[in-house]
């Protein structure tokens, strides 16, 4: 079986022209619930270190100017990317995201597997995160 060469794949294929975004340029993007509100910002994306594909999305909401801010882990196969509004939407609404794990910022949570269980429970997504 021939393997191709990044020579023999137009650039469009390889690439793309507007499907990729480098992980700094999420941060700040806008996630919406499932209702169109706006639950709050991406502060940081959590990868898998064995795997290198993101596992979930730190959900800014709250707060003002960095004070009454929480951080909620979410699973990264919940969102969705929305074209139009240049943002993401997830299937959830406030009043699940109150009641979901979260952490303050002075009080990160260790990222293990129990933790990562806990947070799928949550959203109820099978354990290979797949939605």
């Amino acid at each position: 079986m021939a393997v191709a060469t990044n020579a023999e794949i137009p650039i469009e294929t390889a690439i793309g022209t507007t499907m990729l975004i480098c992980a700094e340029d999420v941060r700040g993007m806008a996630v919406h619930g499932r209702d169109g509100d706006k639950l709050g910002t991406i502060d940081k994306l959590v990868l898998d270190k064995r795997t290198g594909q993101v596992a979930y999305v730190i959900l800014s909401s709250g707060g003002f100017l960095g004070l009454g801010q929480s951080y909620h882990p979410i699973p990264w196969a919940t969102f969705r990317y929305e074209e139009k509004q240049d943002s993401y939407a997830v299937a959830i609404d406030k009043r699940l995201l109150e009641g979901a794990p979260s952490f303050r910022p002075d009080s990160a949570p260790v990222f293990d597997e129990s933790y990562g269980r806990r947070v799928t429970d949550y959203y109820r997504l099978p354990p290979d995160g797949a939605a």
